[in-house]
């Protein structure tokens, strides 16, 4: 498998925040790890992005150890929540940061960083200030200084959260698509059960630190592990596409009550 988490654990003072997990996942496939505050979805994500060090278990990627590398060693780039953009550079400065430390000359890193906001649909925005641009011209921004350096692995933590519910939906639609067009790994934290049914391939659900289930969204609609499962996903009308993913949400009309 290309990533591998083997027995990962996490402890906060007298609290297990995440307990023996353990999943894999494929090259070029899009993994959401999906669950409620608390459950240990953001911790997993910060062990496999090095910010945090497990206390037990161990990471693979592409059959290298980075359990304990430091993040900045390691071939894996994040795309927070809040975006972490530096606001007194310019749109194009932003996303070619990552090349600074790299072999480019300046010439380079303006081409290749023109090529990436021509893959996020900002082409023209070059010059923009961050404070000028949008929240989801940001969040583009944001992915593809995270895409420029072209990592192994790259992880997403809720980077919709801060966008309105439209906004969302196209940007989910966008990521979909340029995830699959550069073949990209991905791991994808979110709360949001619709998002993670419409763009995973696969699916990790988190209860109290513990993995509950692990599958495509497929298996997990058709076959969920328990009441919890079911009860978390709410298990509204997918509609299908024909290679097995997700293409809508239809959220049930409860009788009695206009939908929302």
């Amino acid at each position: 498998m290309y990533l591998d988490l083997s027995h990962l654990k996490k402890r906060f003072s007298e609290k297990e925040v995440v307990q023996d997990l353990s999943l894999s996942l494929e090259r070029g496939q899009l993994l959401c790890i999906l669950g409620s505050s608390g459950c240990g979805k953001t911790t997993t994500l910060n062990m496999i992005g090095g910010f945090l060090t497990p206390d037990g278990g161990r990471i693979l990627l592409d059959g290298q150890d980075i359990t304990h590398m430091p993040p900045e060693q390691r071939p894996v780039t994040t795309v927070f929540q809040s975006y972490g953009l530096f606001p007194h550079m310019t749109v194009l400065q932003n996303v070619i940061y990552g090349l600074k430390f790299r072999a480019y000359s300046k010439a380079q890193a303006r081409e290749k960083g023109a090529e990436y906001l021509r893959l996020v649909g900002l082409e023209g925005y070059e010059n923009a200030r961050i404070y000028e641009i949008s929240g989801g011209q940001q969040q583009r921004v944001a992915l593809a200084r995270a895409l420029i350096v072209e990592p192994k692995l790259c992880l997403l933590d809720e980077p919709f959260s801060n966008l309105d519910a439209a906004l969302r939906v196209k940007m989910r639609q966008e990521l979909k698509k340029l995830q699959r067009d550069l073949g990209m790994t991905m791991v994808f934290v979110t709360h949001d059960q619709e998002e993670a049914l419409i763009l995973a391939d696969y699916m990790a659900i988190m209860e109290k630190g513990r993995l509950v289930q692990y599958g495509t969204p497929l298996d997990i609609y058709h076959q969920p592990a328990d009441s919890f499962v079911s009860g978390f996903l709410g298990l509204d009308d997918l509609l299908w596409q024909p290679d097995g993913s997700v293409w809508k949400v239809v959220k049930k009309e409860v009788k009695g009550e206009s939908p929302c």
